[in-house]
């Protein structure tokens, strides 16, 4: 397995120029600003380039690249295999509900030697829970990682391409095939969870209506005081802990408010019945969580470079700010030398849990780590 990344930044072009691994078993993956959409020279140079490769990549909230983290600039990372074999699929998500596309993508890819998925996916118009979900019913037994896309604090517009275009409301898929290749992964958080246990009353999907018999917004904002001009924004400061659903607390980020009904979209379900507390940050155990997910990603590795894929939460770009650089350095640090690890700041991470069940987690370190042993 041979690895190279590189930047793009429109004023500048191509940090080094891309070499010449074009194959089917070459990957290419491209995190970038979200106002690189509709950057030709980008698209252009990569499609030329590799035209029988698989191409595929998001927008962000912010660009991981070594131990370093960018704005306003496209991360590419290129990776030909030896051995492993690879398989990309996609589909609109406005045709489907999330359930059905998480299901069709997982069925698509499923196989005999599949040892892992990535997916990269739309990042505000999809409940992340219900693709998770989706892609547990067809892949019971396979590791499935990745996030969802960001629009920096906007909360406009995300985007994935697919290979071909820069779209919304897509989701793409790589599988990941053969006995070589070594897929494992890791997420952990930081977060402090505060104030008194509380019970959702009234939610659809992620929609939370009521908290305690409250409209939810209504309490938000109390907990928010003067931030609460900023939501949703603001919101990404204090998510939300759902409590008894798995080993640990499964954390949601505020994705959007409506003043009109009170109510406020998570990034995947709140069930009605769930006991939640919201959450604030720790700086030294946010980073001291980054370090924990690149431990326990790579505690079964062989000694061997990795391609490490991290998907951080915008949440944690927000609070660490000027210290953000330790969070991806302290991954660094777990890697058997010439690793290289590529990622984005997102709305959602998927991984695995400890039962090995894919789940959308919010405010977390996830990492990804792909080797050939």
């Amino acid at each position: 397995m041979k690895l190279f990344q590189t930047e793009y930044v429109v004023e500048d072009g191509w940090s080094d120029e891309l070499p010449e691994w074009n194959s089917a078993q070459t990957l290419v993956l491209v995190f970038a600003s979200p106002e690189y959409k509709n950057e030709a020279p980008l698209w252009e140079a990569l499609q030329a380039q590799y035209a029988d490769s698989v191409i595929v990549g998001c927008s962000t909230a912010g660009e991981i690249i070594g131990d370093m983290v960018n704005d306003n600039s496209a991360v590419v990372q290129v990776v030909q295999f030896d051995s492993t074999q690879l398989k990309k699929v996609s589909t609109d998500v406005a045709m489907n509900s999330a359930f059905a596309v998480g299901e069709t993508l997982a069925s698509q890819l499923a196989g005999a030697d599949l040892q892992g998925v990535l997916v990269l996916s739309e990042g505000l118009n999809i409940n992340g829970s219900e693709l998770a979900k989706g892609f547990n019913q067809a892949l019971p037994d396979v590791a499935i990682t990745g996030g969802l896309a960001g629009d920096t604090t906007n909360f406009g517009e995300t985007w994935v391409y697919d290979g071909e275009n820069a779209a919304s409301n897509t989701v793409v898929a790589i599988g990941f095939y053969g006995l070589a290749v070594q897929f494992t992964h890791g997420s952990k958080g930081g977060w402090d969870i505060f104030g008194p246990e509380r019970m959702v009353t009234k939610s659809s999907g992620s929609e939370l209506y009521e908290v305690d018999g409250r409209p939810a917004l209504e309490l938000y904002k109390e907990y928010l005081g003067e931030l609460a001009k900023d939501l949703p924004a603001s919101g990404l400061l204090f998510p939300l802990a759902l409590l008894g659903i798995a080993d640990e607390a499964i954390v949601r980020t505020v994705l959007a408010v409506n003043e009109e009904t009170q109510s406020m979209t998570f990034a995947g379900d709140v069930p009605e019945g769930t006991t939640v507390q919201l959450m604030r940050a720790n700086f030294d155990r946010l980073i001291v969580g980054a370090e924990n997910a690149a431990e326990q990603a790579s505690a079964e590795l062989d000694d061997v470079p990795v391609l490490a894929i991290a998907v951080s939460c915008i949440g944690r770009k927000l609070i660490l700010k000027a210290r953000i650089d330790e969070e991806v350095e302290s991954t660094m640090d777990a890697f058997p030398e010439d690793s290289q690890q590529i990622g984005f700041y997102s709305y959602g991470e998927l991984s695995p849990d400890s039962q090995s069940v894919c789940r959308l987690f919010n405010q977390t370190m996830t990492l990804t780590l792909i080797s050939e042993g």
